[in-house]
């Protein structure tokens, strides 16, 4: 058996039961293993046997289905692919969503007027005097007629696509729109032919009550209000295939290739294995390969979600579409094209994005026997009266007015209505629920999956603990550190000045600064030869302690990275960083598991790291080590065993686990390819979110079952009513001017209770809310970081520790009064002038306080700094 795998871009599906009928036409074919249909992509993945059955074969089932196919061109995945725009899907949906604009629109335009017309006389409004009257009863029926026929036009695939599911015995929701509007556009065609003949009669009277009998404002009505709704959802349909599109713009689109020693800059996707390419600091890696020669650090969070660069030498493998961030190297070219592990995410959220399982609308569900059943109530209603010596008219009239008073207005109203006052009250919440099946899948999720980086933690390197010499206090400390660090730029050291700065120590200029690729960095601080890196690089040095083996253990059984400096030849501290949990993680997975779901906790990390995090959130179990393609399959394997997946990440890593989940949630602060890839994106950043769109999933898929249900009641009362059930014993029986009524009010029923949604707030617990709170008012900045002392190693020489100085002075912080600052601009001009004064470090300008902060050598004057910044326009200058 050959298998093959072909992808079809599907054409005239509109709904649930669409998908369901194309799944089952191409299902029934002899050969046919496994076929899905996509509804929001319109396409479809079959996989067969193609010595049973052909690809002509399966377009052809397709057809007869009363759909169109057609074979989908395989996407480029490779890097700097050409990819016409037209043909995207992204772009196909654009147009789609502009077209359904300009229907929505002028649909409008027609239906405003036609309803103000048609219902003006029952509510007292103003109408021309050409609209009064008994003998302008055609005047009135025409001009509705006129109002009407645009509003059918723009909406005449309701009809097409309503009829051919009915041909085909699959009736969907097109069939329910379609007899509804069809039903009251008939009995006002009825109508007309009275108000022409009572005319021809000379009977006013009569010719005026059949001008109200029409009802073409109804079904102009349905047909502009079903289309509004198409357009919602036509804005957010698509929008899985622009994360693959913007997959593909991440591929680096340039590689610099060196043969017999000259290098060349070629596109990308020629790159063949073998070839030996050049990347120097600040360039994106082209393809998959390994190390030759030189030394880099590596930001691979592109790729891993891991936020701390990744140093590499020579052997070391490096990934397509990573970037170093430091360093020169050589590297041989080993996977190319489709190879890559960033084709191969491309391919897995494809894949995933495809293969979703559709959510199946109740309503749809429903469609496939109500239609039926409806229409045989009609004609059998009809024909009993005709039978008992009923009149046509009357028997017509029944038959109306059962198509009428069970019009598909509410129950198409059911969902979208709450679908939509449901996606208002998240945005309002900062979360942006990205279509209607992930609101409504999110309901039935029993395990959560987070990513770590950047999600259950900040994904920014913080200062977390700080050892020191017990003769080296710790602000001396962290002003060797910072110095050190400031001129690097890699997350760690930053990591470190940004700490020295929120003690509010000041840094001071260095010489001889210079990275040591893989070991960490060295420079002289007050005359001092000092050394900042790993603990390889202190060994390397000679530089040894006892003193801090078991901190140093310590430190990494939490996860944390420990990083030595050392001056003059002697260890004189450790600073531990890590990336630190966000404030509101513990808060909101314990709601989480208050709400009976399972918390997984997925990451590339080392287990170590992974684990101690765990632990401090309270996670059921943490899964680490794991690459891309491995978190995909990961959810996948939880769906396997029957549970509803919400994956929540932030990295382009996350990409296909979030494709792949039954609901991917994208932290807002991630990448653009996390947040298209997903159904839902958190704008706050917060987990605490995750819960807070489950529980709106749940509330709104209860307030759709309670709309549901009515939308059938009145169904169930008004039919039985409008076949004349109680007629021959109670004299009741329903004209289509009733059923008009009662099917309008029950649409308004369904709205109204719709719109209690709007009264939606979160429940979380008072631990959560404070958590909340702390993070949105920022103290979560003003945490403590431990600090301990330890004894030096016995025979280590004793630190002589400078006073700050620059170039043989005593370094002095100035405070600047300017006045006249107004605009930003101001502020670059005066933080200029400052940072251009010899030795100047630590410029600090504030447009609010109109003041400046500089530390400069003793020897500067104040009369430099006022005539520094007086030459840039600024004369009320005051130095204190």
């Amino acid at each position: 058996m050959m298998a093959t795998r072909e992808r079809y871009e599907v054409t005239g599906m509109t709904c649930a039961a669409c998908q369901t009928h194309v799944e089952k036409a191409v299902g029934a074919l002899p050969g046919v293993s496994r076929v899905t249909v996509n509804l929001l992509k319109n396409d479809m993945v079959v996989e067969y046997d193609d010595a049973a059955v052909t690809g002509g074969q399966i377009v052809d089932a397709v057809e007869k289905a009363g759909y169109g196919a057609t074979p989908e061109t395989p996407r480029a995945a490779s890097a700097g692919a050409a990819r016409p725009a037209a043909q995207t899907p992204s772009e196909r949906a654009r147009r789609e969503y502009r077209a359904m604009l300009r229907r929505v629109v002028w649909s409008f335009v027609f239906a405003v007027p036609l309803f103000y017309l048609a219902m003006g006389h029952m509510m007292g409004w103003p109408l021309p005097a050409c609209f009064l009257g008994d003998g302008n009863s055609m005047v009135y029926a025409l001009t509705q007629v006129l109002l009407l026929l645009p509003i059918l036009f723009l909406n005449r695939q309701y009809f097409i696509g309503g009829l051919r599911s009915l041909l085909h015995g699959a009736p969907n929701m097109d069939a329910l729109v379609a007899l509804g509007a069809g039903a009251s556009v008939v009995y006002g065609v009825y109508a007309l032919y009275k108000i022409a003949i009572a005319l021809g009669a000379g009977d006013l009277a009569a010719a005026s009550q059949a001008a109200h009998d029409m009802y073409f404002e109804g079904a102009g009505t349905i047909l502009t209000l079903i289309t509004l709704g198409k357009f919602f959802e036509a804005r957010a349909k698509g929008r899985t295939s622009e994360a693959i599109d913007r997959l593909l713009d991440l591929a680096p689109k340039q590689a610099t290739l060196l043969r017999d020693g000259v290098e060349s800059v070629i596109p990308a996707d020629q790159v063949q294995p073998g070839d030996v390419l050049v990347v120097r600091t600040g360039e994106s890696i082209p393809v998959d390969g390994v190390v030759l020669s030189g030394d880099a650090s590596v930001d691979e969070s592109a790729i891993t979600g891991e936020s701390v660069p990744v140093d590499k030498h020579a052997g070391d493998t490096v990934v397509g579409a990573t970037t170093s961030r430091s360093g020169y190297f050589t590297m041989r070219a080993d996977k190319v094209g489709d190879d890559t592990a960033l084709a191969q995410i491309i391919r897995l959220v494809d894949e995933a994005t495809s293969s979703k399982a559709p959510i199946a609308k109740l309503a749809d569900k429903v469609a496939g026997v109500f239609v039926p059943v409806v229409i045989a109530i009609a004609v059998i209603a009809a024909v009993v009266w005709l039978l008992v010596g009923q009149s046509v008219e009357f028997a017509l009239t029944i038959a109306v007015s059962v198509l009428v008073v069970s019009c598909p207005c509410a129950l198409g109203l059911a969902t979208p209505t709450a679908i939509m006052v449901g996606t208002g009250r998240g945005a309002a919440n900062g979360i942006l629920i990205k279509s209607a099946e992930a609101l409504e899948t999110a309901h039935g999720v029993t395990t959560v999956v987070l990513d770590k980086t950047g999600t259950i933690t900040t994904g920014k390197p913080r200062v977390t603990d700080i050892a020191h010499s017990a003769d080296v206090d710790v602000d001396t400390l962290l002003r060797i550190a910072a110095s050190v660090e400031r001129p690097s730029e890699h997350p760690l050291a930053r990591a470190i000045v940004e700490e020295a700065e929120r003690r509010g120590v000041t840094t001071v200029p260095v010489t001889g600064f210079t990275q040591i690729a893989g070991r960490g960095v060295r420079a002289t601080v007050d005359g001092m030869d000092c050394l900042a890196g790993n603990e390889a690089m202190m060994r390397e040095s000679g530089i040894t302690d006892d003193a801090v083996a078991s901190l140093r253990d310590e430190l990494a059984t939490q996860g944390k990275t420990p990083l030595f400096f050392a001056a003059d030849g002697r260890l004189i501290g450790v600073v531990a960083v890590a990336d630190t949990v966000k404030p509101t993680s513990r808060a909101a997975i314990d709601e989480l598991k208050g709400m009976g779901l399972e918390v997984v906790m997925l990451t590339g990390d080392n287990r170590r790291t992974a684990e101690a995090i765990g632990r401090q959130v309270g996670v059921d179990r943490v899964v680490a080590g794991v690459p891309p393609q491995d978190k995909e399959s990961e959810v996948r394997a939880i769906q396997e065993r029957g549970g509803k997946v919400a994956m929540v990440g932030d990295g382009i890593n996350d990409a296909p686990a979030l494709a792949r989940a039954d609901v991917g949630m994208a932290i807002g602060a991630g990448t653009d390819v996390a947040m298209e890839s997903a159904d839902i994106v958190l704008m706050r950043s917060s987990l605490l979110d995750v819960a807070t769109a489950i529980e709106l999933s749940k509330a709104t898929i209860r307030n759709i079952k309670q709309n549901l249900f009515w939308a059938f009641f009145y169904n169930v009362i008004g039919i039985p009513i409008a076949a004349g059930c109680w007629y021959a014993s109670f004299g009741l029986r329903m004209n289509p001017m009733v059923a008009a009524l009662a099917m309008s009010f029950s649409s308004v029923f369904v709205v109204g209770n719709a719109l209690r949604l709007r009264l939606f707030r979160p429940k979380h617990t008072q631990e959560a809310l404070e958590a909340d709170r702390a993070a949105e008012n920022g103290r979560d900045g003003e945490r403590d970081v431990p600090v301990v002392e330890f004894e030096p190693a016995p025979g280590t020489p004793a630190l002589t520790v400078q006073p700050t100085t620059n170039q043989g002075g005593t370094m002095i912080k100035k405070t600047i009064g300017v006045e006249g600052m107004t605009c930003n601009n101001c502020v670059k001009h005066v933080t200029r002038a400052l940072e251009n004064l010899p030795g100047a470090t630590d410029v600090s300008v504030s447009l609010d306080d109109k003041r400046a902060v500089v530390t400069v050598p003793e020897t500067v004057t104040d009369e430099q700094i006022t005539t520094a910044i007086a030459d840039e326009g600024y004369e009320d200058v005051s130095v204190a």
